[in-house]
């Protein structure tokens, strides 16, 4: 070959190959054991494994499961499978939360402020993505995450949709009672982590929900009378997913819809309570 034919093309491949780096770093590789879209997110010593599918208008998925929630649950416990019912409309991002035993999602326990360090994640996540309007949807604690985000970013919110939410109820006061969801995670999580103290994660789950406990757990009535975003709600009657305070929210919201109740049985109406959040979605997805 022409020696300067080859310097140019030799010249050029790696040109190529710098300009590819950057976006090939940003994407990562795919995550060990997991789904083949799944990549990790990193900021300091956080690091979230997300997933995103199909396209369209940014979707968050929060999955359920209290502190134990992972993407996992919308192919196992989930009442129906969320990413792949709104992928093809939707752009669909979901992620483990931090620290979640059966997940892949690490970082600090941050005994002060646990409400504040998983919305961190989540806002956190779709900075990383370039994505600022998203709507949300999350199952059971994801209620709770929805309402903080609400809070946290107005102006990022377009509109929510709370499916089975999370809610305090006078029985949760005893330990013993089952919808006291959260005290079985500081000791499986303990066990992994010898790093993490059990005095630590006492501490933590003490804050985020038996210290001043009442409602929906990260905002006041006040505030959610004042929220103008969009929400639907899909109330459950279940020990850890208390009626009242989903009905109760729904209604001091001005901006708020309601589903059928019950709307996850018989098993035939879950497909009306997902149409009602298509219609729901499509009618607050900015143009």
């Amino acid at each position: 070959m022409d020696p300067i034919r080859r310097k140019i093309l030799t010249t050029g491949a790696a040109a190529t190959a710098m300009a590819g780096a950057p976006r090939m770093f940003a994407q990562q590789t795919g995550v060990a054991g997991a789904g083949a879209g799944a990549r990790v997110y990193e900021r300091g010593p956080v690091r979230i494994r997300y997933e995103e599918a199909g396209a369209g208008f940014p979707l968050m998925l929060l999955p359920g499961g209290g502190l134990n929630s992972t993407i996992a649950f919308f192919s196992g416990n989930s009442p129906f499978n969320a990413i792949e019912e709104f992928k093809g409309q939707y752009r669909c991002i979901t992620a483990d939360l931090r620290n979640a035993t059966s997940g892949q999602s690490t970082g600090p326990v941050e005994v002060d402020r646990p409400w504040e360090s998983y919305a961190d994640d989540q806002l956190g996540l779709m900075d990383h993505l370039g994505i600022d309007k998203f709507m949300v949807m999350g199952f059971c604690i994801g209620g709770p995450f929805i309402w903080s985000l609400l809070q946290r970013a107005p102006d990022r919110v377009v509109a929510a949709v709370l499916a089975q939410p999370v809610g305090w109820r006078p029985e949760m006061r005893d330990p013993n009672y089952p919808g006291v969801f959260w005290k079985n995670w500081g000791p499986a999580l303990t066990a992994q982590r010898p790093e993490i103290t059990r005095p630590t994660v006492d501490r933590f789950v003490t804050r985020m929900f038996e210290t001043d406990p009442d409602f929906v757990f990260t905002v006041t009535r006040d505030f959610v009378r004042g929220c103008q975003t969009p929400i639907l709600v899909l109330p459950d009657d279940s020990p850890a997913h208390p009626y009242a305070p989903a009905i109760e929210s729904a209604m001091l919201a001005p901006n708020a819809e309601v589903s059928l109740f019950p709307w996850k049985v018989p098993t035939e109406r879950i497909p009306l309570a997902v149409r009602h959040i298509h219609s729901f979605l499509k009618a607050h997805r900015p143009v």
